[in-house]
């Protein structure tokens, strides 16, 4: 640990520390442009220029020391960048003086002088630093009254990306990114000078499927993503602390929506799971929930629709009661919840079934944030005893006692059983065939009662990545229609079923859930955090390098 003064206060830091993260922790904002934590430091910018000074020393080399003991400082006259400097033992910084301000107020207006100043239609305003820093460390007019230089606007880069290249300041964010931890060189300056731009590489595109991080990392409004462009001012969105659905690592990630529409997704920092980067298929995998297509009322086979939920719940209870317990099958879902999989359990065991399962996803991962398992709970369904160690087990024996007669009755949780090697003829001559799903597909139209639920953006609950660490789902938005939360709809066909008082929060379903798994003990929703607790299960779980290793 070495001691360093800032502004006044003498504090410790590890040795290594960047000059602007030691001012950082200990309270002091430096406003930066090309510092990002987890690239490296170029100074381009000069944005974080600070007064920088280390101890006098006495002819024979040692720190001169004042009436408290403490070293005394001698200032240098010219002002020092925080980000690509080390602390050293005794330095001293002021991040406020006469001398920086009057700085901070030179390089905004340098930063300023070519700058379209287009705030009105930039589709960064609200999250722009530029914006934010040209109000609080910069002045009110320009000493500069030359034409601006034009540069190319609206250039289309990518798949996923739009560059206005007269907004960069070239702080080589991107650039830097896209080396440094996508591994794909494609960015860069030319026309180095007035006329600097940044472009692609010739004959090449920012196609990688990292680059929407480069958007979320620009802190102008150079770099945009076409699909979020021009939809919604950021300050109308509600930004809800989640996770990532589309996999088994769990990415954290925040919701913004707005009046029951989800407009994006971007990535929350976890350094447990995914550093502060996403999978572009990933981000934009959330369209569905906004479908027109979305089931929203629940349906009885052969009476009029939509049914009432007390009828549907009633008619599915009767229907599952109605076939025996040994010719009952359950397929649950690994994008289910761990407390809807314990709610589906204890379904199963009042209906008598043994046969469950759930459909795996096995896909080619990237080896940095998207897995080999596209379920995002496979680890949980394990846990809680609704999957094997090799999911998809039990789905042949599923499919052939269906294609026999021996099972005459299926629950389907959230999974197409078409996909699990059940045909549609086979389907179709089941005594029961209940269904909760979100969107239509082929076993929702042969379901004898179909219950809609709530996507991921409109539930609460936990699930636990494949490297054992469990993580909570938030509630964004509401379900449309009357589709209902997954976890509500299992408790009412448990009630229906055996008669057992239920539970009405789903705090209480994690306590009944923690109390019967060793795993668990201990936690509740609330000690889980924004950041997930990791869990001793060695034996389920797959360990794996942190992100901010992998990059």
């Amino acid at each position: 640990m070495l001691n360093v003064q800032v502004d006044g206060e003498w504090k410790q830091f590890p040795k290594g520390m960047r000059l602007i993260e030691a001012c950082m922790q200990s309270g002091h904002f430096i406003p930066h442009y090309c510092y990002h934590p987890k690239l490296s430091s170029p100074g381009n910018c000069r944005m974080c220029l600070v007064e920088m000074g280390m101890p006098r020393m006495t002819p024979d080399r040692k720190p001169e020391l004042g009436e408290d003991g403490k070293p005394l400082i001698n200032w240098s006259t010219r002002p020092a960048i925080s980000c690509a400097t080390e602390i050293s033992e005794g330095m001293a910084v002021r991040t406020a003086s006469a001398m920086v301000e009057e700085c901070r107020k030179g390089v905004m207006e340098f930063l300023l002088i070519n700058h379209p100043l287009d705030c009105p239609i930039c589709d960064q305003a609200g999250e722009c630093r530029l914006q934010e820093f040209s109000v609080e460390y910069g002045q009110g007019d320009s000493r500069f009254l030359d034409e601006k230089v034009k540069k190319p606007k609206r250039v289309d880069i990518g798949k996923n990306i739009v560059l206005d290249d007269e907004r960069c300041i070239m702080c080589s964010r991107c650039i830097r990114f896209m080396q440094e931890i996508a591994h794909d060189d494609v960015l860069g300056f030319v026309n180095r000078g007035s006329h600097t731009t940044l472009t692609v590489h010739p004959e090449k595109r920012l196609d990688n499927n990292y680059s929407l991080n480069t958007a979320d990392i620009c802190p102008v409004g150079a770099l945009t993503s076409k699909d979020f462009r021009f939809k919604m001012r950021v300050w109308f969105l509600k930004e809800t602390k989640s996770i990532d659905v589309n996999c088994g690592n769990g990415n954290n990630i925040l919701i913004g929506s707005r009046e029951n529409i989800v407009y994006r997704l971007t990535p929350r920092e976890n350094d447990a799971v995914n550093s502060c980067w996403m999978p572009d298929s990933h981000r934009l995998n959330f369209h569905y929930l906004n479908d027109e297509k979305r089931l929203t009322e629940p349906v009885v086979k052969n009476e009029e629709a939509p049914a009432k939920w007390s009828r549907a719940i009633a008619a599915a209870a009767d229907q599952l009661k109605s076939v025996e317990p040994g010719a009952l099958a359950m397929i649950a879902s690994g994008r289910m919840t761990n407390e809807e999989l314990f709610l589906a359990g204890r379904l199963a065991q009042a209906l008598g079934i043994e046969l469950v399962d759930i459909r795996p996803r096995p896909q080619e991962g990237d080896g940095f944030l998207i897995s080999d398992d596209g379920n995002p709970n496979t680890t949980g369904a394990r846990l809680l005893g609704l999957a094997a160690q090799e999911p998809g087990a039990n789905l042949k024996k599923i499919a052939d006692g269906i294609a026999s007669g021996a099972i005459r009755g299926l629950l389907s949780l959230g999974e197409d059983a078409t996909q699990c090697g059940i045909s549609w003829s086979d389907l179709a001559r089941l005594q029961a065939l209940v269904v909760m799903d979100i969107r239509p597909n082929t076993t929702t139209a042969l379901a004898t009662v179909l219950l809609p639920a709530a996507g991921f953006s409109e539930k609460r609950g936990s699930m636990i990545n494949l490297s054992g660490r469990i993580q909570r789902l938030n509630r964004a938005t509401s379900s449309p229609g009357q589709a209902r939360d997954d976890w509500e709809i299992l408790r009412d066909l448990i009630q229906a079923v055996g008669g057992a008082n239920g539970v009405y929060a789903i705090e209480e379903v994690f306590k009944a859930m923690a109390a019967g798994t060793p795993a668990l003990a201990g936690l509740s929703l609330t000690k889980i955090g924004d950041l997930g607790v990791e869990l001793e299960i060695p034996e389920i779980a797959t360990p794996r390098v942190p992100a901010k290793s992998l990059a």
